[in-house]
């Protein structure tokens, strides 16, 4: 696995002074056994004076920590499971009807006249606005919310369908089902990802594994039931009734409740000298729960006597570690959360000097408090929000409490970004949308060797994967029953499920090399669909089929793992933002190129060698990222120092 990219966390080696609440008269309940000397704590009186002098300016907009923040503490489950079938079912939906549409190819084909490799493109024009249309969604959801984007998903895409039973040519079918159609179903499958990890944190694989199960369920769902609606009803029709089980999209986007965020307040500077005690009646069963959990793994990392054990509630006063430095700082993160109580208790100013042997005013103006307020969510300001698996491969998660967690990878609003949610302003362009495209679309990533590796190869994955989804029961119909060739479509759906599940199994393992897993599984894959036309017996093309669908459960399961080991996990939404546009123009490209293929040799299986070819180079190619990888970081670490000494010999 490679080296941890995390941002800078504070060092918690520092005791932190912790003090119990109870007490009516403001005093504290603190053991001064353990003071530091007064001359210390005068002069950081002093200091402390000095920098408020000097710093009594008032907070700007380019300063964000100046206003009310949010972060989301995960609930792991509650309404979080209603989340899970919400997203399972427009999985199910959304997928079910992209992997089916090969069911629709002859009948097309026929009513037009055309060949079917053209049909091909109103399917991948769908699958591949589908994709290209993740990091819009992704960031018109940061600003109004996931339910808000899944509702015109639904209503798009429904649309999007019943246009279609009116088609009079191919070009028709490619703007109503490929392109409108494409974009709802974008706009269903970003809500159904995110929401899911919002809501788990220690059971999000488990979570996260239910939800996208529905994709292949609904592969082995849509496949024999689209077949059914065309043959009773033709395709017009069946299109019709598509589009009503897209539109029940509508009730499952309604059930993704926003998850209320806690409010952080920031402290002003007449606030430096209080205690900050936390307010019990504020805060959740479930937010206590984790607030203990922090507390108890802060307590075994500080040097207090056992009898101060004793006497430490949840409920408590924390200081600020000495330790945060400026350039955590400009990352406007906290990993350790403070808390407030309206009523804070009145104390003398040293004690925020204690254990600062250099105070700082732009750390102590830093200091986040959780409180009740305005509840802002922004989703894509979490750089977990698109990793899916079990967070214990996550050295960040691993290292810290829980809340300190969520707060280390939560990102703060800027001043601009709350004001316009205060204001209730309507902009065509609102900040948290700019901000959240930026950061998906950020093209500097391309300048990493080890991206552009992941990236081109993702791009040759996804050339291939639709292909057979395509063309498999048209180049099986011939020799054997229909309906018979229509449930090899349903066997990916299945197999697809049972890889899903057993990668999140194996993901669970922290050795497990996720690259290698996924290029073995790609090889595979690769291989038998190149010789998946040796024959066409029953047997031989469902064990194809069952090969096949493990192999793209480890592309889409795993994905993400990759991109945390190789890049970070700061990294990720950037990544992802990527990729999507990387993988969503090669599935337009990639069936109809398959297809004419088809039609120049004249034969299906021409289409499966280029498919299975485009795969099996998308593996060869990432098998040495690893390496690439390491040296990336070796030189990446030598330009840090040459540039270093550079700098001091200026």
């Amino acid at each position: 696995m490679a080296p941890n990219h995390n941002t800078t966390t504070p060092n918690v080696d520092e005791p932190y002074t912790l003090l119990t609440s109870d007490n009516k008269d403001g005093e504290s309940n603190r053991d001064t056994s353990n003071a530091y000397p007064e001359e210390d704590v005068t002069e950081n009186h002093k200091l402390v004076e000095k920098e408020k002098t000097d710093n009594s300016h008032e907070d700007t907009p380019e300063n964000p920590l100046t206003e009310d923040v949010e972060v989301v503490v995960p609930p792991d489950g509650g309404w979080g499971w209603v989340i899970v079938f919400a997203s399972f079912m427009c999985n199910l939906i959304v997928d079910g009807i992209i992997f089916s549409f090969g069911t629709f190819l002859p009948n097309i084909a026929g009513d037009f006249n055309v060949s079917k490799a053209s049909v091909t493109l109103v399917g991948s024009l769908m699958s591949g606005f589908y994709l290209i249309a993740g990091p819009f969604a992704s960031s018109i959801a940061n600003r109004y919310g996931f339910r808000l984007v899944a509702i015109v998903g639904a209503f798009l895409g429904a649309t999007a369908l019943a246009l279609s039973y009116f088609a009079t040519s191919v070009e028709y079918l490619c703007i109503t089902y490929g392109l409108l159609g494409g974009i709802g179903f974008g706009f269903i499958y970003v809500p159904s990802v995110i929401t899911v990890g919002f809501y788990f944190e220690r059971w999000r694989a488990l979570a996260t594994g239910i939800a996208v199960c529905g994709s292949g369920i609904g592969t082995f769902v849509f496949a024999p039931l689209s077949e059914a609606l065309i043959v009773s009803l033709g395709w017009r029709n069946a299109l019709l009734i598509q589009s009503v089980l897209v539109l029940s999209c509508l009730i499952y986007g309604v059930l993704f409740r926003p998850l209320q965020p806690t409010t952080l307040k920031n402290l002003k500077d007449d606030e430096l000298g209080e205690e900050l005690v936390s307010n019990p009646t504020k805060l959740s069963s479930a937010t206590k729960a984790k607030i203990e959990e922090t507390v108890n793994k802060m307590n075994k990392q500080t040097n207090n006597n056992s009898d101060q054990d004793k006497m430490y509630d949840v409920y408590h006063t924390i200081h600020a570690p000495s330790s945060i430095n400026s350039e955590y700082l400009k990352e406007k993160r906290l990993s350790v959360p403070f808390i407030t109580q309206n009523d804070k208790l009145k104390s003398d100013k040293s004690i925020l000097t204690r254990g600062l042997s250099k105070p700082n005013l732009s750390l102590r103006k830093s200091i986040l408090a959780l409180s009740n307020g305005d509840k802002i969510n922004r989703p894509i300001y979490r750089e977990d929000i698109f990793f899916g698996q079990s967070l214990t491969r996550l050295p960040q998660y691993t290292s810290q409490g829980s809340i300190a967690y969520n707060l280390s990878v939560t990102r703060l609003p800027t001043k601009n970004d709350i004001l316009e949610e205060k204001a209730n302003s309507c902009k065509c362009c609102p900040e948290a949308v700019i901000r959240a495209l930026t950061t998906m679309l950020d093209f500097s990533l391309l300048k990493s060797p080890s991206f552009i590796i992941l990236s081109v190869g993702g791009f040759f994955t996804m050339m291939g994967f639709y292909v057979p989804f395509m063309y498999l029961v048209d180049r099986a119909t011939g020799h054997m029953p229909k309906q018979t060739a229509v449930l090899l479509v349903s066997s990916i759906g299945i197999a697809n499920t049972i890889g899903r599940v057993l990668c999140g199994l194996l993901s669970s393992f922290p050795g497990v090399n996720a690259l290698f897993v996924t290029n073995a599984a790609l090889t595979l894959g690769g291989i038998a669909t190149i010789f998946s036309g040796l024959s066409l017996s029953q047997e031989y093309q469902f064990f194809y089929t069952v090969v096949f669908g493990l192999a793209i459960s480890c592309f889409a399961s795993l994905r993400s793992i990759i991109v945390v080991d190789l890049l970070g996990l700061e990294r990720l939404t950037n990544a992802f933002g990527l990729l999507l546009l990387f993988q969503g123009v090669a599935a337009i490209i990639g069936a109809p190129l398959a297809g004419a293929f088809m039609d120049y040799t004249g034969s299906y299986n021409a289409s499966f060698y280029l498919s299975g070819s485009m795969i099996l180079i998308s593996a060869i190619m990432c098998y040495p990222l690893n390496w690439v990888n390491r040296w990336e970081i070796k030189r990446n670490k030598q330009k840090a120092e040459e540039l270093e000494q550079t700098l001091e010999k200026v």
